[in-house]
């Protein structure tokens, strides 16, 4: 990849994602920050900062969910913004499946599933959402065709443009599978330098069916921002309640990508986002920011991304 480094600067970069005709930036903002989960609580004007200087920078794709928050906080916040910018300038993806009600319930029915849509959108101050995406959902609730009737009556109303599915595992074959006969167009899937279980069947099925691929966490819920050195403790939500065992392990071996795979005088946290990007399936990915310099970081990623990439276009 050091062969492909460009100059610093050069404008952000583009590819189709999967079937659809939507032409997405390489670099996304996820927003499962916006509701709070992850250490900060956010208030409007920060995030109209962000998503302002990532409008700037070249990023077109939003995604969010239903369950970024309570009450559809990361919609409420992108929504509010939208209301003041360009809708047509944004693609939001966004995903069903879940349901608050004083604690977070799994709502899979094709009536619950509708009213997420209603609520979504109307949080989102949109009547249409570019790519809706089944959320984590188990194969049996996957398996509904009226939930999926509902889903292509909606995209032909054009409610929703395009349908996807996020997986919950990184091996579900099974769904990534089924997509072209459901309609969904995109696959999000986790992946990245710690996490490449996909590369083994699911994005390959997904380079078969020509479905656009969303690579979420790719740096690794931050362990691979290199901010983080061996012995961290994590005071947020998320990584807090998972194995200190394992987050250990996870620095460690950090600690040694750095050392031995980053180049000499690379910023960590662009490398790993070029890495995901440098598989043929990829179309996009979307880290978190939590503030203007971090999405500044994550837009850098653009200049080690390699333009002979199928699908890359420049600006």
């Amino acid at each position: 990849m050091i062969h492909h480094i460009m100059n610093r600067g050069e404008r952000m970069k583009y590819r189709r994602l999967g079937k659809t005709d939507l032409k997405v930036s390489v670099v996304g903002v996820g927003t499962w920050q916006f509701g709070g989960d992850w250490g900060k609580d956010f208030n409007q004007p920060e995030v109209d900062r962000i998503l302002n200087r990532a409008k700037e920078l070249g990023i077109n794709l939003l995604d969010t969910a239903e369950c970024y928050g309570p009450h559809h906080m990361s919609e409420n916040f992108i929504g509010n913004f939208l209301s003041r910018d360009r809708r047509e300038d944004w693609i939001i993806a966004s995903k069903f499946g879940h349901h608050w009600e004083d604690q977070w319930q799994n709502a899979w029915d094709t009536k619950q599933v509708r009213l997420q849509l209603e609520e979504s959108l109307k949080a989102l101050r949109t009547d249409y959402i570019d790519l809706y995406q089944f959320h984590s959902g188990s194969d049996e609730v996957f398996n509904n065709d009226d939930m999926w009737t509902m889903l292509d009556k909606q995209v032909q109303a054009g409610t929703i443009r395009h349908l996807g599915i996020s997986i919950g595992s990184n091996k579900n074959i099974y769904q990534t599978n089924r997509a072209s006969e459901l309609n969904a167009k995109a696959i999000q899937v986790v992946y990245n330098r710690l996490e490449q279980e996909p590369e083994a069947e699911v994005l390959p099925s997904c380079m078969e069916q020509d479905l656009g691929v969303l690579a979420r966490v790719p740096l690794a819920s931050g362990f691979l921002s290199g901010k983080y050195k061996p012995g961290t403790v994590f005071t947020d939500n998320v990584r807090k309640n998972r194995d200190r065992e394992e987050n250990e392990a996870k620095l460690r071996l950090v600690e040694e990508i750095q050392r031995t795979e980053v180049p000499a005088g690379a910023n960590m946290a662009e490398w790993a986002l070029a890495w995901c990007l440098q598989h043929p399936a990829v179309s996009c990915v979307i880290p978190g920011c939590k503030s203007v310099e971090q999405v500044e970081a994550n837009a850098k990623a653009v200049d080690l991304v390699r333009v002979d990439h199928p699908g890359t276009w420049r600006n």
